[in-house]
């Protein structure tokens, strides 16, 4: 999951398919990486490839302004859904 956020991020983003131009940990909005269009196009690619669905209330930079942020959420999310669906 983690790799498929970061070459998204890159390819998108910073055009590029060097890793070394984005870390785990980097803040995307702070480092102008990307905007509120581009957390747009994040969440679009997220709810699509992992499955999940993003309320406008999750839309932070808590949950998404690294990859380690969003592969933690995304993670949340899954398991969210999962325990979810067992329960029912």
């Amino acid at each position: 999951m983690q790799e498929q956020i970061r070459q998204f991020i890159l390819t998108n983003f910073l055009f590029t398919d060097d890793e070394s131009q984005v870390k785990n940990d980097d803040s995307l909005l702070e480092q102008g990486i990307m905007d509120s269009t581009g957390v747009l196009e994040l969440v679009a690619f997220v709810e699509s490839e992992f499955g999940i669905a993003i309320a406008d209330d999750e839309l932070t930079p808590e949950n998404l302004d690294s990859v380690a942020r969003i592969v933690d959420f995304v993670s949340r999310k899954q398991q969210a859904s999962r325990l979810h669906v067992g329960a029912r």
